[in-house]
């Protein structure tokens, strides 16, 4: 077993890393490497296609499971996760259990059965990613989150909520980049923000799921988006009420245009700086924030990871 390690993840500790490492001992022959900078964790993931390695486990959050999944997509080694985030959605989506013990001993339990399968990823540009990908509002939301990771690991889902309603404020009521998305050549819609899903849910405020799309799984080979039209202040409590809502949902809020099925996509920025030139747009992928874009490809890969869940 080859664990990768972000020691920087929000509940990761050396003292919790070496419990993990000695329980791992009893069934595996484990090798711990932990990650430097951003992107590291894909670094490593390339390297071990070739190292011997029966199973690589992602033990962080999951940006450190979307970078091992950079490194090892494409390929039959079999890819394990443990929760060491403030969210862990794809251990939760998976049905691994989201405490960091509790997950240790379910993988030590499929040893027995050991099955690996296949589920899709998404992909933006030339990155996978694993769960979600989102250019707009969420991206802001995420910058701002990442910015202050002292606070993202103290008060978890509020300061979510709170980065939330300032960047709506500051950022979406007056002045929102617009976008166009076309999706599988249907006619493009225009809006503040795109979000696209490869499972459900979309996240998690505590124990709550909070879903977006809709008709989304892990191994259904294709993709679903969400595009909001417009961010005015008197859409935004109907929509907020649809993401806790169990029984109505945001896909079907009249400021959204739905999409499941999807296969190809492209998000392009329509608005202009004050120069003429066109004005970028954040992006996020499986959490973490990567960086501004113009225009963005995005498209299914279809049994692109091996997993062991």
């Amino acid at each position: 077993m080859l664990l990768i390690v972000n020691p920087y993840a929000t509940t990761v500790s050396d003292r919790l890393k070496n419990l993990v490492v000695y329980a791992l001992q009893g069934r595996f022959d484990v090798e711990a490497v932990s990650t430097q900078a951003q992107n590291h964790a894909t670094e490593i993931g390339r390297e071990a296609r070739d190292g011997g390695y029966d199973v690589v486990v992602a033990f962080g959050g999951d940006g450190t499971l979307n970078e091992v999944a950079n490194g090892l997509a494409g390929t039959d080694l079999p890819v394990a996760v443990l929760p060491g985030g403030s969210t862990n959605v794809v251990c939760r989506t998976l049905g691994i259990p989201n405490d960091v013990v509790d997950a240790t001993e379910h993988l030590l339990a499929l040893v027995d059965e050991w099955q690996p399968r296949k589920i899709d990823l998404g992909m933006v540009d030339d990155r996978y990613f694993v769960f979600a990908c989102g250019v707009g509002i969420d991206a802001t939301v995420v910058k701002r989150v990442d910015s202050n990771p002292k606070l993202k690991a103290s008060a978890g889902p509020y300061y979510y909520s709170w980065s939330g309603i300032s960047a709506f404020y500051r950022k979406y009521r007056v002045n929102p980049i617009r976008v166009r998305t076309t999706v599988d050549g249907h006619e493009p819609i225009e809006g503040v923000t795109t979000i696209v899903q490869n499972s459900d849910p979309f996240t998690y405020f505590a124990s709550r799921p909070i879903r977006v799309c809709e008709g989304i799984e892990f191994d259904d080979g294709t993709l679903s988006m969400a595009v909001l039209k417009r961010a005015n202040q008197r859409d935004m409590p109907t929509l907020i009420s649809r993401l806790f809502s169990g029984t109505r949902t945001a896909a079907g809020h009249k400021q959204v245009a739905h999409f499941d099925d999807v296969t190809h996509a492209v998000v392009e920025t329509l608005s202009e700086a004050k120069d003429g030139t066109p004005r970028p747009f954040p992006l996020q992928v499986d959490g973490d924030y990567i960086g501004e874009r113009d225009r963005v490809e995005l498209k299914a890969a279809p049994g692109a990871l091996t997993i062991v869940s």
